[in-house]
């Protein structure tokens, strides 16, 4: 144990692993100690194995300036990331897992112990202890905090026993059908301590798919991250760390995970205007699509072993530097979540369909046809990325308001189309992937890399309420 953790927690933690419980696998080094060159191990034959026999669920809940995470695996078997905030003493996490039948959490992880992220721990602790079949094991970094919150976690472990482990980089969590590998804290601490540049960092596998969840990371740990694992940081989809903030989500941890889309975790109205520009613009710049609990609402991700489908409370912007322009969603509402991509695999269908709008008007994929697509630029794709385009044309008799329609490819990097941006009956757009001046022929995705792969990909249209109005794939 490092020597700032509070003596209650060292005697408590002690006891419990003396008990012999083992939520916490060790590679071929004690559980705390990171070995000098770390790397990830290969996924177990059971997550494999069970890929293609169940989904993997990850809810991103939407509980305002903070985080909480449910994963719930192939088997059933279910993960807490965070609880929340300290302000609403974990009611919007508990609301959620009752409403989704959650009777058990079998592994409870603390990211760290900031009083925004462990805000529920006492009292989802006290919840499924209590009235439910209990938690199985605590999964923390080891780095006390000077509060109430703080001292109220203990408290319920205490009362309640449950095994609490100090888990640092090289450890493992089992969890049936998933591969878990736990990335930071290092050992020794860095950056003299510092709870967010010391967050527990998992990376979750599952067939071909993972998610990288970083807690609070900032440079020093995202440094950290990078050095020692590289290219196996590689994801599905990451979670932004530290809700957003200027100094997590760096451009080379970025290029090291090259996830298909980012989560954001964060008030409407954040009082630290989490997400930062700066973090939007590298998002931007890597044409990732961003989904933000505070427009999105909750966040399911569902993931068969070869594909996430990516599913939302709301509709909302997904390019980076639109997503503000969402409507807010308040913690604690529920509703249903729709499916509004799908991140890898092969794509929900193999041609343009027909929707119907609410007022019972045919809106057909023929509207709006794919004219033409110059994937493969002339030259070097990065250095001409406006000669990457694609061409748009109304083929209807009437004007289409294409007002927040949206064009994705089949890794879900998304374009919103401008408001009140009309194209005419029988006029063409061309949708370059640089920047430049928008005028009524020519509109700028404003990526910082290609979107269109050479060899083949799939160009999918939405209308403003999210139907699929078209969907064509060339090769």
């Amino acid at each position: 144990m490092a020597g700032q953790r509070h003596g209650r927690i060292l005697l408590v933690a002690i006891a419990l692993l003396v008990a012999g419980c083992t939520g916490v696998v060790p590679t071929d080094t004690p559980a705390g100690d990171a070995p000098s060159s770390p790397s990830l191990s290969t996924p177990t034959a059971d997550a494999t194995a069970t890929a293609m026999n169940g989904s993997v669920e990850v809810h991103f809940i939407n509980v305002g300036q903070s985080v909480s995470t449910l994963i719930v695996g192939p088997t059933g078997e279910t993960m807490l990331v965070d609880t929340g905030h300290f302000n609403d003493d974990g009611e919007h996490v508990l609301q959620y897992l009752r409403g989704h039948d959650i009777d058990r959490i079998d592994h409870l992880v603390t990211s760290h112990n900031d009083a925004d992220h462990i805000g529920g721990n006492a009292a989802v602790i006290d919840y499924f202890e209590r009235e439910a079949d209990g938690v199985g094991a605590i999964y923390d970094p080891g780095i006390a905090a000077s509060t109430q919150t703080y001292e109220q976690y203990l408290d319920a472990v205490e009362e309640y026993d449950v095994a609490l482990y100090e888990t640092r980089a090289g450890d493992s969590v089992q969890f049936e059908g998933v591969d878990v590998q736990v990335l930071g804290p290092p050992d020794p601490y860095i950056e003299n301590e510092g709870r967010n540049e010391n967050s527990l960092v998992l990376k979750l596998t599952y067939g071909e798919t993972s998610f990288l969840f970083t807690g609070d990371a900032e440079d020093d740990q995202e440094a950290y991250l990078v050095e020692n694992y590289g290219d196996q940081l590689q994801s599905t989809v990451m979670k932004a760390g530290h809700h957003g903030s200027a100094s997590s989500s760096s451009g080379d941890l970025l290029d090291a995970v090259q996830p298909k889309a980012v989560i954001l975790s964060s008030a409407y109205d954040s009082q630290y205007g989490h997400p930062a520009e700066e973090v939007l613009r590298r998002l931007a710049d890597r044409s990732l699509p961003a989904y933000w609990t505070a427009t999105h609402g909750d966040i399911v991700l569902v993931s068969d072993g070869k594909s996430v489908s990516v599913r939302t409370q709301q509709d909302a912007p997904t390019a980076p530097l639109d997503i503000r322009s969402g409507s807010p969603v308040e913690p604690g509402v529920s509703g249903s979540v729709t499916e509004r991509t799908r991140l890898g695999g092969e794509p929900v269908a193999t041609q343009t369909t027909v929707v119907v709008t609410d007022g019972g008007t045919p809106v057909q994929g023929g509207e709006l046809t794919l004219a033409e697509v110059n994937a493969d630029a002339e030259g070097d794709d990065r250095e001409h990325l406006n000669d990457e385009y694609l061409v748009f044309e109304n083929t209807a008799s009437d004007s289409l308001d294409l007002s927040g329609w949206t064009v994705e490819d089949e890794a879900g990097k998304t374009y919103t189309f401008p408001d009140d941006y009309t194209l005419e009956a029988g006029a063409t757009v061309t949708l370059h992937t640089g920047s430049g001046t928008v005028s009524e022929s020519d509109l700028y995705w404003g990526a910082g890399s290609p979107v269109w792969n050479n060899a083949g990909d799939t160009v999918i249209v939405r209308n403003s309420k999210g139907e699929r109005v078209l969907m064509e794939t060339y090769s």
